[in-house]
This record gives C-alpha cells, structure tokens and sequence, in this order.
C-alpha cells in the first residue's frame, strides 16, 4: 500500500513519513514537495536508515505519485504565528489547499483512494475537501482532535504521575478554539478519572488550558510540532490501511449525531478500511453537547463565509472572525508548497505509472 504526503519537505510532512516508517505499515512512502532538493533530502535521509527498520521503498516523486497511491496525505500549509488563531489562517490557506486539491485530482486521484488532511484550518478544509474531491464523504477524514486528544491524555498522565497508555480521554468537535473535553468519560486505567486521588477542578483545567495552549508553545519553543502530529497522523493511517477499526476523534462530515449537520468536525469515529466506517454518539452532559454544537455553529458560520469567498474567486474580501476567541495549539504548519514538475525519484527505481496500479512486489508475499 502507498502512502503519498504532499508537503513532506516541511516539519509536519516529514513527520508523517518518519512516523509511517517507524510503523512499517506502507509497502510505498512517496515525499511529494515543490522544493524538489528537500523532498529527494527527506526520502534519501529515511531511505538510509530503511535496512534498520522496514523494507518500504521511499522516494520523491512530483505530483503525478498521487496517481497510483492508496492514501493520499496533506500537510501543506503556511505557518501560524504564536499569536494567531487557526481560524485567522483561512484567508491565506483556503486558496492553496484548492490549488493542491485541483493538483491532485488532475494527477489523478482515485476514486477508491484516501485522503487525510492535516493542513488548518483542518474542519474547514475537511469540509471543502468532501465537497470537490470526488471522493466519498467516508474517504475524506480530517487530523481533527486527534492530535489534541493525544496531548490531553498525555498531559492528565503527567500531572497524575500516570503511565500514558492508562489515560483515556476525548477532545471533540473544532481543531481549534472551541474543542470540548470530554470530562464525563475520561479514565485511568478503567477507573474513573474525577475519583482519581489528586485530581479535582483546578488540575481539570489547568491541563485543558495546557493541552489547548499547546501547539503555541512548541511554536515558540521550537518552531512547531513535529513528533506528536506524525504519530496522530500514522494512527489514522495504520487504522485505515489495517483496517483496525478503531475509535478516533478524527474531523469527518456530521450527517446528524448531536443534532448536527453538513460540517465536518471531530466525534468518536470508527476507522478502518472504507475510512469513516461509523459515526459513534456518546451520552454528553448538557455542558458537552451545548459545547459541541457551539462548535459546529462557529465552523458552518465560517464555512458560509469561505464558499461566499470562493464563489467569487481566489484572493476575495477576507473572511471575517466568527466569535474570536484567544490562540490554542496546533501543529506547525508547513511552508506553503507547489508540487514541482522537476522532481525526481531516489532510491528504489520509480515507481511505474500506469492506468492500474501495478508496484514492484519484492518484499511482497
């Protein structure tokens, strides 16, 4: 199976591909990026470290590698700054991701295919994404809250003196602003996580304010986030590529559950072959469900505003903000990047395009 990112020259793209390569899940890893030097870098660098780790053949190919791949990911985006909301990044990724979209789907992109998006606003761009991909809604699946989900638990954890893997806890609705904790299902070790010795309101949300205040600080420490957005990102993959059909709280478009319609945002969400196998809805308390539905109202206010901009072309009126609220975590986000006609493969031979699919099977049974 070939997994395809289109931005992985930058942080986050490079990221997913290690991650992806660590989880030895994808036969084929193809590093798609208009800085064609940076994108032969990232797969000769993953390449070399290949006969340690998975026989995968990784290469850099130029947008026609969407063509024959069974999952397509997109992280490319423009950078956030420290002191801006995701939302306020719409007037100025909206146009790009329409552009990589149309790329893709002249390349391309088949109907049977996947396509994760990681780029932000990433409901927004979910939305989009189902509306003039040609794909089913079920094939398009946003990183949603899946990342901040993974830093909510881990962040309980390390406040409780508790092993990662024994927290569970929910983040849904908007990768932004407005995501809801999910306190009334929230555990350790099946043990409700409210009983927990030492956890009471304070810790309760000073964590949420870490998780949510996250992305900014690994912005300011570092750049961005890299680690943690490339293994939330291999989870949603390894799950659809496996078809593990697991729960994740991933950004795919609401056909009803919690009264909410026609936007995409994150609910628990059964992953596996075909994607969104199944939207799961989980009693909330009231606080919850007026939480998640405040969330979808700030999204479709948005979405109307973007499909207003884009009727009447790229580079329109800006988008107005729909309730502003203060910064929250989010990845980095990558450089804007333009898929290069120049790029080449590199290590394993290319792979050969044609109208079927049809890859070297040497590490295939």
């Amino acid at each position: 199976m070939k997994v395809s990112v289109i931005g992985g020259g930058g942080l986050v793209g490079s990221m997913a591909a290690f991650a992806l390569q660590m989880g030895k899940i994808a036969s084929d890893i193809s590093i798609i990026d208009a800085n064609s030097k940076v994108a032969e870098g990232v797969a000769l660098d993953l390449l070399q470290g290949s006969s340690l780790i998975a026989d995968q053949r990784i290469i850099a190919e130029d947008m026609s590698g969407v063509a024959n791949s069974d999952v397509v990911v997109i992280t490319a985006g423009l950078r956030r700054k420290p002191e801006e909301s995701r939302l306020d990044l719409i007037n100025r990724n909206v146009d790009l991701f329409m552009a990589l979209l149309g790329d893709a789907k002249k390349a391309g992109l088949r109907k049977d295919s996947y396509l994760v998006v990681v780029s932000n606003p990433v409901d927004i761009l979910t939305h989009l994404a189902v509306k003039h991909s040609g794909l089913d809604w079920r094939r398009v699946i946003g990183l949603g809250t899946q990342l901040d989900t993974a830093r909510f638990c881990s962040h309980i954890a390390r406040r409780i003196l508790v092993p990662p893997t024994q927290v569970r806890a929910l983040l849904l609705g908007e990768h932004g602003d407005s995501m809801v904790p999910l306190w009334s299902s929230a555990s350790v070790g099946g043990l409700p996580l409210d009983q927990w010795p030492g956890w009471n309101p304070q810790a309760a949300s000073e964590t949420f304010e870490e998780t949510k205040t996250a992305g900014a600080k690994m912005i300011s420490l570092k750049g961005g986030s890299g680690f943690a957005v490339g293994v939330s990102i291999r989870e949603v993959v390894e799950s659809i590529l496996l078809d593990s059909r697991k729960i994740l709280p991933v950004s795919t478009l609401q056909q009803g559950l919690y009264d909410i319609r026609d936007v995409c945002l994150s609910v628990p969400t059964v992953v596996g072959a075909g994607g969104a196998r199944k939207q799961i809805e989980v009693p909330l308390s009231s606080k919850e469900k007026i939480g998640l539905q405040n969330s979808a109202r700030i999204l479709k206010g948005i979405i109307e505003q973007v499909e207003a901009r884009l009727a009447k072309g790229p580079m329109a009126t800006p988008i107005a903000p729909v309730d502003p609220k203060p910064p929250i975590s989010a990845p980095a986000e990558v450089v804007a990047h333009t898929p290069d006609a120049n790029a080449k493969p590199i290590g394993h031979p290319p792979i050969e395009m044609r109208t079927q699919p049809k890859r070297p099977g040497w590490n295939r049974t």
